[in-house]
């Protein structure tokens, strides 16, 4: 089997319960993995590749908490924009959405539909950032009929977690199982 082609179909239990416990701290030691899951460190090794292989790990990263970095760096700004297109188009979205993904301080950048053509949650370090952003990526594109952005004052709850099918079935697999 082609492992950047994994079926889901072929994840077992097994599998969903390292990419549940990797999203909660994927810097767990393998060794604790395989002994909380019953197998091998090999075991989890050669999963964990697989999964990542197969694309359904993106990638690690360290999850910084904005309140301590603006201790150290100064004032943190978070804002959740929702943006409008005068022109429709997939040309014309598909331009605004490269532009908004390559702006470092854009964390994130969806399409939606019934409301804005978009809505980006935008991290910068001041007002005087954030004004600089507006310009490059809202008033400097002419396609870009409304703007309307929202400020955060406190983040009540941030989980990149995504909700997994349920592990309980799980029964420990030999160290064999690839």
């Amino acid at each position: 089997m082609n492992v950047f082609s994994i079926d889901p179909l072929d994840l077992d239990p097994l599998d969903w319960q390292l990419l549940d416990a990797l999203q909660t701290d994927a810097s767990q030691p393998l060794q604790a993995l395989a002994a909380r899951h019953g197998v091998s460190a090999a075991t989890v090794l050669r999963r964990v590749r697989r999964l990542e292989a197969a694309g359904l790990i993106e990638r690690r990263v360290a999850i910084l908490q904005p309140e301590r970095v603006a201790a150290f760096a100064g004032e943190g700004l978070t804002a959740i924009v929702e943006i409008g297109l005068e022109r429709q188009g997939e040309e014309h979205a598909a331009a605004f959405e490269a532009r908004a993904v390559a702006e470092p301080c854009v964390q994130q950048c969806y399409r939606v539909s019934a409301g804005p053509d978009f809505v980006l949650v935008v991290a910068a370090r001041d007002m005087r950032d954030y004004h600089a952003l507006a310009q490059r990526l809202f008033t400097a594109d002419a396609n870009v009929r409304q703007v309307k952005a929202y400020f955060s004052v406190r983040r009540a709850k941030f989980d990149p977690r995504l909700p997994l099918p349920s592990t309980a079935a799980h029964q420990p697999t030999s160290s064999a199982d690839a």
